[in-house]
């Protein structure tokens, strides 16, 4: 895809940088006076010494002091805010020749693919453009080699002839995201299972315990690939590894995939506007001092110990309905103990709730020291393989900080659980998980695997009621506040069909009041299970007895 080497800019722009310049140098020229005032403080200092006498002066330079730092920084920051639009670019650069590259290669395949636009207005920065061209040419030569079935395969299945690619860009706040979307044949997770044993990289007991989304990010390991061959469309040097590194390490983005057997594939994007300043947040943990992108912040929660629950063999907070892993970020890091450790707070635990896509961990941090926006340096190339720092940044102390990578940070948060998995002899029940929160519905399947009950997950109401549909289950848990179809909706409808007429439903929810209780009972439920008062021994306990 086509990058741009010059960029054409109104004069009216141009104009405002040089404007916004000449208030920088004026700036700075105030603050050499304060350079020149601190130096006549300073020989006053000594004379107020020799004579007795108490110095004059301090305070008023004080006050100056602080009022030019707060012009000066906010200059900085409309000098940066107009550099930075200077830069930007609309995506329609990379895009344009999109169309043409997937129709050249659907013919060389035999297959015919349209190929749809959107959001190519869009802008970016320039660095950011310039490093996207090689991942979204695989991502497109996958989605037409890999993806897109023959015509025949497609005719066979009931779907059009044609294939269809949607390269679409949309801004999410701070971010944009670019996804590549195609209405193919989905990702063979099957497939996935049998190569993640074959290569060594996982036990069979390990893929097994692995959810549906955990098996898709497999993808993006070195050297991984399910096809039997390898091909010159989908090769050329760039794998899905190399296209996660880039996202991730280089320009500090998230990559996440979806897939749905028989309906396609779509990959997500999501990168900052720009490299050149973000906005950071720095924390201590184990007395050194970390930060995080302002973008994979989710919230800030202070947290008394008493609220934390043990599921599963590991801690959990409720968030808003949800399930949220708690963890020590040094535990973590894998960072060595403190033989002074910090005294806990009576004001609770100090929770970093960090997310990628519709993931969140929440981490235990000593404490806050700063969130300002900061230049972010790459690693140099001798430590770019450091697992969990994605860059560094520089205190006003010229104090060097790791700035970690959350993406790896939640792979080793789950790497850890996966190690300490037990597997346990698998009973003859088979049940159904119905949450639109990927935490909760994880831990949920822990919690009952570790008893050994067979566990499918459901992303959403609508999930759960095709897969009721479409298997045989002995029970169904679910969740009620889900988008599309809730969970008395789910129930009501179940209690419809003849197979699941007399099936167990739980309900596991954070309402707690009575009128959704008696609704609960009303629908069709057989139990109903507060999340707030939730307990494992509990949950398990109702299975029990509802399935004899």
């Amino acid at each position: 895809l086509r990058t741009a080497t010059t960029v054409r800019l109104p004069l009216a722009k141009l104009d405002e940088l040089v404007k916004l310049m000449g208030e920088v140098v004026s700036s700075h020229a105030r603050l050499r006076q304060r350079l020149i005032d601190i130096r006549a403080l300073e020989r006053q200092v000594a004379e107020t010494r020799r004579s007795g006498d108490r110095p004059t002066g301090l305070r008023q330079f004080s006050l100056a002091l602080r009022d030019d730092v707060q012009a000066q920084e906010l200059l900085m920051g409309e000098l940066h805010n107009q550099a930075l639009v200077m830069r930007m670019l609309p995506l329609a650069i990379l895009f344009e020749s999109a169309a043409p590259l997937v129709r050249e290669l659907a013919r060389s395949l035999g297959k015919t693919v349209e190929c749809r636009i959107l959001g190519a207005d869009i802008e970016l920065d320039r660095q950011m453009i310039d490093r996207l061209g090689d991942p979204i040419v695989h991502l497109l030569r996958n989605a037409v080699d890999h993806g897109i079935e023959s015509p025949d395969a497609r005719t066979a299945a009931g779907k059009p002839r044609h294939g269809q690619v949607q390269l679409l860009a949309r801004q999410d706040l701070g971010w944009v995201v670019i996804e590549i979307q195609d209405d193919g044949a989905g990702l063979a997770l099957d497939r996935i299972r049998d190569k993640a044993i074959r290569k060594g990289l996982l036990s069979p007991e390990q893929v097994a315990a692995l959810s549906d989304s955990e098996v898709m990010e497999l993808i993006f390991l070195p050297g991984f690939s399910t096809s039997t061959i390898i091909t010159d469309l989908s090769g050329r040097g760039v794998g899905m590894d190399v296209v996660k590194q880039t996202v991730v390490d280089d320009l500090q983005g998230m990559i996440g995939v979806e897939s749905r057997v028989g309906l396609g594939s779509t990959f997500s994007l999501k990168l900052p506007m720009s490299l050149a300043v973000m906005r950071v947040l720095l924390c201590e943990a184990g007395g050194l001092p970390f930060g995080f992108t302002a973008q994979s912040v989710f919230e800030l929660i202070r947290l008394a110990p008493g609220q934390l629950m043990n599921l599963a063999e590991r801690q959990v907070m409720i968030l808003r309905n949800e399930f949220v892993p708690v963890v020590r970020l040094d535990a973590l890091l894998q960072l060595p103990v403190s033989q002074d450790p910090p005294r806990p707070s009576p004001a609770g635990l100090l929770l970093v709730v960090v997310q990628v896509r519709s993931e969140k961990l929440a981490l235990v941090v000593d404490q806050l020291l700063d969130e300002q926006d900061m230049v972010i340096k790459p690693l140099p190339e001798h430590m770019r393989q450091l697992p969990w720092v994605s860059g560094m940044v520089m205190t006003g102390r010229n104090e060097l900080v790791s700035v970690l990578q959350v993406p790896a940070l939640l792979e080793q948060a789950r790497r850890t659980r996966l190690q300490g998995h037990a597997v346990v002899a698998a009973s003859r029940h088979r049940l159904l998980v119905v949450d639109d929160s990927l935490n909760t519905r994880e831990i949920e399947k822990e919690v009952l695997e570790a008893h050994g009950y067979q566990v499918t997950l459901a992303e959403d109401g609508l999930d759960g009621w095709q897969k009721a549909l479409a298997g045989e289950f002995d029970a169904v848990l679910t969740d009620v506040e889900m988008p599309g179809l809730d969970g008395f909706s789910l129930t009501a409808q179940l209690r419809q069909e003849v197979r699941y007429k007399n099936i167990p439903i739980i309900i596991i929810t954070s309402r707690e009041t009575e009128t959704d209780k008696r609704r609960g009972i009303q629908v069709g439920a057989d139990a109903y299970i507060v999340k707030g008062n939730f307990d494992q021994s509990i949950l398990v306990d109702t299975l029990n007895n509802l399935l004899g």
